[in-house]
């Protein structure tokens, strides 16, 4: 049997990983700018995450929802405080598409509508409404294609308005990213943040706050849209909260009554991702990743700024996008093989992702720095 052939692939085999560096199978040393789409969140095999991990495994691995799981409460406390948001409910899952879903179910589920709003540029996951709302209609199939999903302009607060108030009584869900990850690191502003909320309560609909790429503390808060000083209903979240152990769940808040048999999953909230997300959420409240998030991320901003050759530097934290003058897959590529350096793409041919770990040093920074300035000159 070969592989189903659907990864455009870099002919480079990772076999190591420690903290923000990666080494191939001939002894190559990287270092990991994008940390495998913004997964990776307290570094590559943390002493922590290896010992929470291995430790559980020794125990037991997985056993089905049908019997209480104490790790899945210790893990809801833990997010609550690290969120600030400790007063909402847990439900977890595999991954950010099924996240994406199971929020826009359960919005559909609380509203008894089907209508879904959502932004041009947007990626919310594979799956079928996950995809259904993702701006992309190469990776939307034909089954996937529905009329209850409208697309509006990302920060056009009178083209929103507009929709509500024709729309308004059909709207089960406003869904976007706090900051568009593969649509080119393009922010949602506050007011624009703050204008879903008003929308929200005044036409009954839930706001959906997509993190899986932007949340997990990596824009300078647990959660990038919490900016904007207004709580969604419904918070998702996934690559970070694991470091690689897949892993997603969705935060609900209070007003949302939960019963029997309205979500439901196999693997989500095993044994194995509980200790996963406990080490993450234990390593950043102790190291205060977060708040390094932020740190990191403007000293590395001001800094790209005043490279040559850049058009823009977009971002919050750790969540960084660098438009060039120029497309970005042949600098990428130059980055990987003469500087050995991962960065990511994105949909905007011209704008490369920076997504490191959350604890990178200031000495990653600088290498990174000096390769970019070497290269765009």
């Amino acid at each position: 049997m070969q592989l189903f052939d659907v990864y455009p692939l870099y002919d480079i085999e990772i076999v190591r990983g420690l903290g923000s560096k990666v080494w191939d199978k001939d002894g190559q040393e990287y270092l990991d700018f994008y940390g495998g789409h913004a997964v990776i969140s307290i570094g590559h095999t943390h002493p922590h995450y290896v010992e929470r991990l291995t430790g559980q495994l020794q125990k037991i691995g997985f056993y089905s929802n049908s019997v209480k799981i104490g790790l899945q409460h210790e893990l809801a406390e833990k997010l609550g405080k690290l969120s600030g948001h400790d007063d909402y409910q847990l439900f977890m899952c595999n991954s950010g598409a099924e996240a994406n879903e199971n929020a826009l179910k359960l919005a559909s589920f609380h509203t008894g509508r089907k209508k879904v709003v959502a932004m041009h540029g947007s990626f919310h996951g594979r799956t079928s409404l996950a995809v259904a709302a993702t701006d992309n209609p190469n990776i939307t199939a034909p089954v996937n294609r529905t009329e209850n999903v409208v697309f509006v302009t990302l920060n056009d607060e009178q083209e929103l308005e507009n929709l509500f108030a024709k729309e308004g009584g059909e709207i089960a869900a406003v869904i976007l990213e706090g900051i568009q990850g593969v649509g080119g690191i393009r922010i949602a502003s506050d007011d624009y943040l703050r204008k879903i909320r008003t929308l929200c309560d005044k036409y009954g609909a839930v706001y959906v706050a997509d993190g899986v790429q932007c949340g997990c503390g990596r824009t300078g808060k647990y959660y990038s849209h919490d900016w904007a000083g207004v709580n969604a209903d419904i918070y998702t979240m996934a690559k970070g909260i694991g470091n690689g152990f897949p892993i997603g769940a969705i935060s609900i808040a209070p007003h949302i009554a939960p019963k029997y048999g309205m979500l439901g999953t196999t693997f989500g909230g095993n044994h194995l991702a509980c200790a996963a997300a406990l080490a993450v959420a234990e390593v950043m409240t102790e190291d205060r990743l977060v708040e390094n998030a932020a740190r990191t991320g403007e000293y590395l901003m001001t800094e790209l700024r005043k490279l040559p050759n850049i058009r823009e530097v977009r971002g919050k934290g750790l969540m960084i996008g660098v438009e060039l003058n120029q497309e970005s897959a042949p600098f990428r590529k130059r980055l990987l093989f003469d500087e050995h350096i991962f960065v990511g793409s994105s949909s905007d041919k011209n704008t490369f992702r920076l997504l490191p770990a959350l604890n990178i040093g200031r000495e990653h920074c600088d290498r990174l720095l000096t390769a970019l300035h070497r290269q765009l000159a």
